[in-house]
C-alpha cells in the first residue's frame, strides 16, 4: 500500500513537473493557487493538528511576509525570489515576539488572541503610511512569465508537506501529538511543553512568510485589506480539517479538493456558491471529524505516517 502511495505521489509530481510546457496560462495560475493553499494549511497544521492550539491568526505571518517581500524589492531593488524567502525572517521573528506569552493561553484564549495579533498587525501596516502605503497598499512590477512563481510556489508546498513527514517519524513529533492529547500528563512525563510548542509555533510561521512573498510578487500589489483578511485563516483550518489534520497528506487533499470544487462551484453557481461551500464543510465536519485522512487511515489501515 505505501509502496503504490509513493508512485502515485511520484507520479503526480513528475506531471506537475511539466505543467507549465503545455497548460494554458490559468490552469497554470489555478495550480499556484493550489500550491499555495497547500502551503498554508500544511503550516496551519503544524501548530494546530499537531498540538491542538487552533490558532486564527496565521494569516498574520502571511501579510507580514507579503509586505517584507514587496518592500525589499520595491524600495531595496531585491530579486524577487530572495526578497520572498526574506519573508520568513519577519514571520519568524514575530512569531518568537508573541508565542511565548500566547503559547501559555489556551483553549479559545488562545484562538482570541491570535485574532487579535491578525488585527493589530494589519493596523499598523495601514497605521505607517510613509513606509508600507497605508491603504493605498504597494504596486510592484508586472511579472513576465509566471513560470517561476509556479515552481517556487511548488517548492513551498512540497517543503511543508516533507517537513510535517519529518516531525510526524520524529521524537518532536511524538511530543507534539502528546501535548494535543493531554498537556499535563505530557509535562508529568518530562515534556517541556512551552519549548515544544514554541518550536513547532516558529516553524509554522516560516512557509507563510515565504508564501506572503511569493504571493505579492504573483499578484503584483499588495493592500492590508488583501494580504490580512479573517478568510485567508479560516480557509486553511477549513482545508486543512477537511483533509486530516495531524496528518502529512490531510492539509494535501483538502487543499486540492476543496480548491476544485470552489471553482466548479463558483463557475456553475454564483450567486449560491458560498452558500454550498458552506453546506458542505459543515456536512463533511458532522459526518468526518477526523478528515479524509482519518477515514482512509481507520478504513485501510494505513500508518499514521501519511
Amino acid at each position: 500500500m505505501m509502496a503504490g502511495i509513493l508512485w502515485l505521489l511520484l507520479a503526480v509530481m513528475g506531471g506537475l513537473a511539466v505543467l507549465p510546457l503545455f497548460a494554458s496560462g490559468y490552469i497554470i495560475s489555478f495550480t499556484i493557487q493550489i500550491f499555495m493553499w497547500i502551503a498554508l494549511a500544511g503550516s496551519w497544521n503544524l501548530i494546530s493538528g499537531f498540538t491542538g492550539y487552533v490558532s486564527f491568526g496565521h494569516v498574520a505571518f502571511f501579510g507580514v511576509g507579503a509586505y517584507t517581500g514587496a518592500l525589499l524589492v520595491t524600495q531595496a531593488g531585491w530579486h524577487w525570489l530572495p526578497a520572498s524567502l526574506a519573508g520568513c525572517v519577519p514571520a519568524a521573528a514575530l512569531a518568537l515576539l508573541i508565542g511565548y506569552p500566547c503559547l501559555r493561553l489556551k483553549g479559545p484564549y488562545f484562538a482570541i488572541a491570535m485574532l487579535g495579533l491578525n488585527e493589530v498587525v494589519r493596523a499598523l501596516v495601514s497605521y505607517f503610511e510613509s513606509f508600507t502605503g497605508g491603504g493605498s497598499g504597494i504596486s510592484l512590477p508586472p511579472i513576465l512569465s509566471i513560470a517561476p512563481v509556479y515552481y517556487a510556489m511548488g517548492g513551498a508546498a512540497v517543503a511543508v508537506t516533507l517537513l510535517t513527514y519529518r516531525i510526524i517519524t520524529s521524537r518532536f513529533g511524538l511530543r507534539l501529538l502528546s501535548i494535543r492529547e493531554d498537556e499535563i500528563a505530557a509535562e508529568t512525563m518530562g515534556i517541556n511543553t512551552s519549548l515544544m510548542k514554541l518550536y513547532a509555533f516558529l516553524l509554522s510561521a516560516l512557509f507563510p512568510g515565504i508564501v506572503g512573498g511569493l504571493y505579492a510578487w504573483y499578484s503584483s500589489y499588495i493592500e492590508p485589506l488583501g494580504v490580512f483578511p479573517l478568510l485567508t485563516t479560516i480557509t486553511m483550518i477549513i482545508m486543512c480539517l477537511f483533509g486530516g489534520k495531524g496528518t502529512v497528506l490531510g492539509p494535501v487533499l483538502g487543499a486540492v479538493l476543496l480548491s476544485v470544487f470552489q471553482e466548479l462551484v463558483w463557475a456553475r453557481f454564483l450567486f449560491v456558491h458560498q452558500a454550498i461551500f458552506g453546506a458542505l464543510i459543515v456536512a463533511v465536519v458532522l459526518l468526518m471529524p477526523r478528515g479524509i485522512m482519518g477515514v482512509l487511515q481507520e478504513r485501510y489501515r494505513l500508518p499514521r505516517t501519511v
